[in-house]
């Protein structure tokens, strides 16, 4: 993890992937902000419930203008949401959507935490998120993020009075963070976190409301403001030739994986927050008017703060080095503090400034970047003072592979000092991975058992490189991560994080496999070693009704990062079934179950994860007609490579080739989610695929939003209208509206029992509006709610038949739910 003291000015630097894990260097401007930034002694919490639920525009302000230490406290990691760059769903989308929070917080100034709440899905209402997340428990995480980061002054995102309005998770978020204001000074609750922590009481709770919630601009000019403070966040930064609405697009753009790229504003705007508890400051310009946000707030700050306010008016631009006699003698002072707290603070603070003010380049490079335990690295480490500062490299120490250089090394201006050194990785360390997925959680919570790792937005590497220098004969030490890099031809120095990963892991691609008959099905299992000289055998546990040849296959794999496929014959039983199958690899008499699986794009750090090779294996009693399936893709799914499983003949059509001539070869065309929102040519294209209903074709179109249509007057033949109508409840009841319709009917015989089994919802932006020629086939409602007819729509246009399905087939198809592949077979069947 790589984490910013201040980052004002590095948000422009995001533009390549080297950039994204790259050492960040401060100029001169940004370090005369971070002085200022450490003469603050304050702290903003920011609360809500998603990654992209954030105002980085609040958080900018409250960083980069304010100067106080500002954090954002998301309760999840966004699982549950979709993914507008890949393919990666539920686990693998919430560990992206933690790096985008991470690299929103680089740019923007702020720190990031999180509960063990896992985002399940849309929630309607908060009772209904707090009976799956277990309030105890994610309570306790908001009031340990409290206790823990110690703010003055809490901002929620989302208002606590307002159940049932908005998304259940963001209410709760809104609920949990006002009772929590009243819990975290008491001793008695949740008296277990302090044997790590101390009580604490923040002194503002504020809404950050605005017009939307009041209806309308018009309603929120007429309201009462007694209880509002406004700001001006629009602030202009001229060191950094950006205003903060600039920076807050920067930082809200990182969240690529939700399509929220953002275009910078500039100029007057303003932000309100509403005071829900606290006593409202006078000053309704200063949050934080009556709390002391000086070094006078702590015993033994005061000479602390009369070096470092001396230091911050006399900085030399020219020279930031010739303040660090000064940074130097506060670092020593601060060492002395008895506040725990603000002491490890501003030491972090105080030291990444003397490090950037001295052009400190301390680093600690290795060859490879994963490695096996129990295997060799080389690693290069160097250490330059670019300065004049007299400074002595001390020691030189990576303890967790029993380095210890006690150096004594005098550093002089600009000279390169650097060692080298050839070690073995220790058996006892673990593979890197994020450590909320390393135990089964539940739907609603993740399975943390170490109470120091949560809140933590990743797990921190166990190999570090420890540099302690003498600087002005004081001596500080620094921590470096290890780490990887190379260059790219394209994008020059490319650095990744050092991963310790299995000696041998195995991966299935197919992560459901669906059997539309009793044929056997051959099962590729690719073999990767993670260091060399890997002899064992493998083989696939199944579940006991299916059968798999051969038992067991032998392997060699002679070197690190050499793969070798090997393939299994898996026979279904002759009725309907499902399980999983996972590959056991035995070396030695030692078991490896798991695969790994990598992350890389551009905007993020390279991501490495270890996870249970199982394949879920589906036998369906199933028929269908037609072979050759169109499809145009849309926000990203995995709808076509499952139609393959089942046996469709499927094509990838591109928009731009859509013709009336093009579509005839097609039983049937399908429209990939939020195809409509997404895919600019379909506005151009849209009345070839209707005129390829006319003409006896078949058309399924997937649910899209209401918001940013790119066709909206002939979605369909006949006038139809989206809406945010949804049925978050997985387990509803579904009556068949249409029973004698074919789509219920032929060629499978579809029930009420087909949707069992289904998985985060039944669907999502339902029609409720539609013409007398569509007929409703199902209905479905959450509890104590109105019927929703809209789920699925069919119209019987000319010779064809155009589908419009709210029903969340994209979810359903890579968790091999049984009866949402046979509704969908009948679909893709109508008119044949």
């Amino acid at each position: 993890m790589r984490k910013s003291l201040f980052v004002l000015g590095i948000c422009i630097l995001f533009s390549s992937i080297a950039l994204a894990q790259k050492p960040q260097k401060l100029n001169a401007s940004e370090i005369h902000q971070a002085i200022k930034k450490l003469n603050f002694l304050g702290s903003v919490l920011y609360i809500a419930a998603h990654p992209d639920d954030e105002n980085t525009r609040l958080i900018s302000y409250m960083s980069n203008h304010v100067k106080a230490r500002t954090a954002y406290l998301s309760l999840t990691r966004g699982d549950g949401g979709q993914n507008l760059i890949g393919p990666e769903i539920r686990e693998l989308l919430g560990v992206i959507r933690t790096q985008e929070l991470l690299a929103a917080r680089r740019t923007d100034g702020g720190e990031q935490l999180f509960t063990r709440a896992n985002d399940f899905g849309y929630s309607k209402h908060p009772n209904e998120t707090l009976s799956i997340w277990d309030k105890n428990e994610i309570l306790g995480d908001v009031v340990w993020a409290i206790r823990k980061f110690r703010p003055d002054i809490i901002i929620n995102r989302f208002d606590h009075r307002t159940p049932g309005t908005t998304h259940g998770h963001h209410t709760t978020s809104a609920i949990l963070s006002t009772e929590a204001f009243d819990l975290t000074a008491d001793q008695k609750v949740y008296p277990d976190q302090l044997q790590y922590t101390t009580t604490w009481q923040p002194k503002r709770l504020f809404f950050n409301t605005s017009w939307w919630f009041y209806g309308s601009r018009e309603k929120f000019a007429k309201a009462d403001k007694t209880k509002l403070l406004q700001f001006d966040i629009g602030t202009y930064y001229s060191a950094l030739g950006l205003s903060n609405t600039e920076i807050a697009a920067l930082s809200r753009s990182q969240h690529k994986s939700q399509g929220f790229g953002s275009t910078g504003n500039r100029g007057q705007q303003n932000e309100y927050v509403e005071l829900i508890k606290g006593q409202l400051p006078k000053d309704k310009t200063n949050i934080f008017e009556g709390i002391d946000t000086s070094w006078n707030r702590i015993k033994g700050g005061k000479p602390i703060g009369d070096i470092l306010y001396k230091v911050e008016k006399e900085y030399d631009f020219e020279n930031p080095a010739a303040s660090i006699p000064e940074l130097v003698k506060a670092y020593q002072l601060i060492q002395q503090l008895e506040d725990k707290h603000w002491k490890t603070v501003k030491t972090k603070e105080i030291k990444a400034i003397i490090a950037a003010a001295s052009g400190l380049y301390l680093e600690a490079v290795a060859n490879q970047s994963n490695v096996a335990t129990g295997s060799t690295i080389d690693l290069k480490i160097e250490a330059i003072n670019r300065s004049t500062t007299k400074m002595v490299l001390q020691s030189l120490a990576i303890n967790k592979l029993n380095i210890k250089e006690n150096t004594a090394k005098e550093m002089s201006n600009n000279a390169n000092n650097s060692f080298e050194f050839n070690v073995k990785i220790p058996d006892n360390l673990k593979p890197t991975n994020p450590y909320w997925l390393n135990e089964k959680g539940t739907l609603g919570i993740y399975n943390v058992k170490d109470r120091n790792l949560i809140g933590k937005p990743n797990t921190d590497h166990e190999i570090k490189a420890e540099f302690v220098v003498l600087i002005n004969n004081v001596a500080i030490p620094f921590i470096r991560e290890i780490v990887y890099k190379t260059n790219d031809p394209v994008k020059g120095e490319v650095y990744k994080p050092l991963e310790i990963v299995p000696a041998i892991s195995a991966n299935i691609k197919d992560k459901v496999i669906i059997y539309a008959n009793e044929d056997s099905k051959q099962i590729p299992v690719t073999i990767k070693a993670g260091k060399p000289n890997q002899k064992g055998k493998i083989s696939l546990n199944h579940p006991d009704n299916w059968t798999v040849t051969p038992e067991s296959i032998d392997f060699t794999l002679n070197q690190k990062g050499e793969e070798k496929r090997v393939v299994f014959t898996l026979t279904p039983p002759t009725t309907q079934s499902e399980g999983y199958i996972v590959p056991k690899i035995e070396i030695n008499n030692k078991i490896y179950t798991k695969e790994v699986v990598t992350i890389d794009y551009d905007h993020i750090p390279y991501q490495t994860v270890v996870l249970p090779a199982e394949t879920k294996v589906v036998r369906l009693d199933i028929q269908k007609k037609g072979q050759n399936i169109g499809y145009i893709e849309g926000a990203g799914d995995v709808v076509p490579e499952s139609l393959m499983q089942i046996g469709y003949k499927v094509t990838i059509i591109n928009p731009n080739t859509i013709t009336t001539e093009n579509l005839k070869k097609y039983d049937a065309i399908v429209v990939g989610i939020r195809a409509y929102n997404t895919v600019e040519q379909l506005k151009f294209k849209q009345k070839y695929l209707l005129e390829y209903v006319q003409n006896g074709g078949n058309l399924v179109i997937q649910y899209n939003t209401n918001r940013r249509l790119k066709v909206t007057e002939d979605l369909g033949p006949f006038p139809l209208k989206i809406s945010r109508d949804r049925v978050t409840d997985e387990n509803s009841k579904v009556t068949l509206l249409a029973k004698d319709h074919e789509v219920l009917n032929t060629p499978n015989k579809i029930t009420e029992n087909d949707f069992k089994g289904w998985v985060q919802e039944r669907g999502l932006y339902f029609p409720n509006e539609w013409s007398e020629q569509y007929t409703p086939i199902l209905e479905a409602h959450d509890k104590g709610e109105s019927e929703k007819k809209g789920p699925l729509l069919i119209a019987k246009f000319g010779k064809g038949y155009y589908v419009y399905t709210g029903l969340s087939f994209f979810r359903e198809f890579p968790a091999g739910v049984s009866g949402a592949y046979r509704l969908f077979a009948n679909i893709l069947s109508l008119g044949k």
